[in-house]
C-alpha cells in the first residue's frame, strides 16, 4: 500500500498563496489517481481537486476552481496544490488522497489518506 505524507500548511493573511506537497511512499505514485479534500471544524470533508495518473486531467470543485491548482511529479512521488487569493473560509485540514480506481470527488473512492497539514488564513 501507499503512504502518504502533507506539508507545506501554515499561516497566511487573505489573499496569500501557499503550495502544499503530498510525498508518497511505498507504492509508485503513478498507479494512483490523486486529490485533494478540506475539512474545517464541524463541517464534512471537502473534495477540492483530483488529477489522473498521468496529470494530463485535472477536475476541480468550483469552491476553489481558479484559485487552486493541482499538479504531479511521478518522478519525485510528489503531489502538489497551489493555493491563491487564499480567504479566511479557506482554513481547514487539508489532505491528499489516493485511488486504485478512478477519478471522483467522494471520499469514500479513495482508498489511501495522509495525515493532513492545517491551513490557517487570517483576515
Amino acid at each position: 500500500q501507499v503512504q502518504l505524507l502533507e506539508s507545506g500548511g501554515g499561516l497566511v493573511q487573505a489573499g496569500g498563496s501557499l503550495r502544499l506537497s503530498c510525498v508518497a511512499s511505498g507504492r509508485t505514485l503513478s498507479r494512483y489517481v490523486m486529490a485533494w479534500f478540506r475539512q474545517a471544524p464541524g463541517k464534512e470533508r471537502e473534495f477540492l481537486a483530483a488529477i489522473n495518473r498521468g496529470g494530463g486531467s485535472t477536475y476541480y470543485s468550483e469552491s476553489v476552481k481558479g484559485r487552486f491548482t493541482i499538479s504531479r511529479d511521478n518522478g519525485k512521488y510528489t503531489v502538489y496544490l497551489q493555493l491563491n487569493s487564499l480567504k479566511p473560509e479557506d482554513t481547514a485540514v487539508y489532505y491528499c488522497a489516493a485511488s486504485n480506481g478512478y477519478y471522483s470527488d467522494t471520499s469514500a473512492s479513495y482508498n489511501y489518506w495522509g495525515q493532513g497539514t492545517q491551513v490557517t488564513v487570517s483576515s
